[in-house]
């Protein structure tokens, strides 16, 4: 569904990321990996098309997407949730999460979207006339999401979304994650900074050192990995 392959991203003359390279295949979950700094919100926001990249390429069901604007990317299919929800926190939790069916794509069957979104996702009918910055942060992060989906992607990109959760409601966005693969037929990609938790969520694993692939495989494999734990343990795993 989704490869990169050799990619160069540069914030001026301060290289992000140097030939990285992953794949998502259809009805995967992926997780990317990697200590901070390791360019994995620089990927993701590069595939989106909010960010232009300096060599490489990124293809989404057999089209070139690399240096695509951010709203086109949405319309062939790419939904990116932001690190850090980024509601519009004076707008309703409904307001936010129509807002997500702007695009052409999706736009015709908002009303069709919203009735599976309220059933995926029930504080969103539960809230639906709240203001979203009177949220919890897990909350607001089910919103954020459902906001996504709202764009009818096939793939959806979710940036940390357990970032600062408590334990029930990680577990909670873990299930809703997978019914979206299992039920809706969703590939998801998501950045993480927990290992374990990642990698027995997701399918698959990609990791980032220093803005380069280090590796990619298997989520069995790489928990075994002795790679993985010098990583993200460093003389710990020795």
């Amino acid at each position: 569904m989704l490869t990169v392959e050799g990619l160069d991203v540069a914030y001026g003359d301060f290289q992000a990321l140097w030939e990285a390279a992953m794949r998502v295949e259809a009805g995967e979950i992926v997780a990317v990996l990697g200590p901070n700094g390791a360019g994995k919100s620089t990927l993701m926001n590069t595939i989106s098309g909010l960010i232009t990249p300096r060599a490489g390429r990124i293809t989404f069901l057999g089209k070139r997407i690399d240096g695509a604007a951010a709203h086109v990317t949405v319309g062939d299919g790419i939904a990116h949730v932001l690190e850090r929800r980024r509601l519009f926190p004076f707008l309703t939790v409904r307001d936010n999460v129509l807002l997500g069916a702007h695009n052409p794509h999706a736009r015709p069957r908002r009303a069709e979207t919203l009735a599976r979104v309220e059933a995926l996702f029930p504080i969103v009918r539960a809230r639906r006339n709240q203001l979203a910055h009177t949220l919890s942060g897990g909350e607001q992060q089910m919103v954020a999401i459902a906001r996504g989906y709202m764009a009818r992607p096939k793939l959806l990109m979710i940036d940390e979304p357990f970032l600062g959760l408590a334990p029930a409601i990680v577990h909670e966005i873990g299930i809703l994650i997978r019914r979206l693969r299992d039920e809706e037929g969703l590939s998801v990609l998501f950045i993480e900074q927990n290992v374990e938790l990642a990698l027995r969520l997701a399918d698959r694993g990609c990791i980032l050192e220093s803005g380069r692939t280090i590796l990619d495989g298997a989520s069995a494999e790489l928990l075994q990995s002795a790679e993985v734990k010098r990583i993200f343990l460093g003389d710990l795993a020795l």
